[in-house]
């Protein structure tokens, strides 16, 4: 595989902008270092500071909710990732490490091509959210998948590893799979 990704995304309502534990999303950028003030950035790059404890953009974001938060339950978790597996093996990528928690999901994937990690991305959320709604029905949201989701560049076989390891020792995790070989 010529590039590797380590993917997330939440469930729809979980882990908001202006949430206490820290967030990513597009912000009114105040940084000294930054362009003039009133612009809007994402402060996503890794090693660096991220935004966190916004109660007003919370509490914003909160009341634009069109549903209560989804929380998947280990049988919806088994569902997913077969259907992982089958989109990374239809699409031709090697899906190395899938993390699904009760509100969030992490996958670690190598692709050939530089396709653009929002399609690859999106792919995993448009199939898993189809076989959750033709088991489950629909969410009052209309959603399974909170909008966009993290998508980082891997750069060598050692951030590869890194990312495996991450998504295994995941907090609490409904389901870890790992593949059993990098190559």
């Amino acid at each position: 595989m010529e590039r590797h990704w380590l993917l997330t995304s939440t469930f729809y309502g979980n882990w908001l902008p202006g949430d206490a534990r820290g967030f990513i999303s597009r912000v009114r950028d105040d940084r000294p270092d930054d362009p003039p003030a009133h612009t809007r950035k994402e402060h996503d790059v890794p090693a660096t500071p991220y935004d966190a404890d916004l109660p007003g953009l919370h509490h914003s974001a909160q009341q634009a909710l069109r549903g209560a938060p989804i929380q998947i339950d280990s049988e919806q978790a088994q569902v997913l990732l077969k259907q992982f597996q089958e989109t990374a093996a239809y699409r031709g990528w090697q899906l190395l490490a899938v993390a699904v928690m009760s509100n969030h999901v992490h996958w670690v994937v190598g692709v050939n091509g530089d396709p653009d990690p929002t399609k690859v991305l999106g792919d995993f959320k448009a199939y898993g959210s189809r076989v959750l709604s033709a088991r489950w029905g629909k969410p009052a949201s209309d959603t399974w998948w909170t909008y966009g989701g993290s998508k980082r560049k891997l750069a060598d076989e050692q951030a590869v590893r890194a990312a495996i390891s991450y998504v295994h020792a995941q907090f609490q995790p409904l389901i870890v799979w790992l593949a059993t070989q990098l190559s």
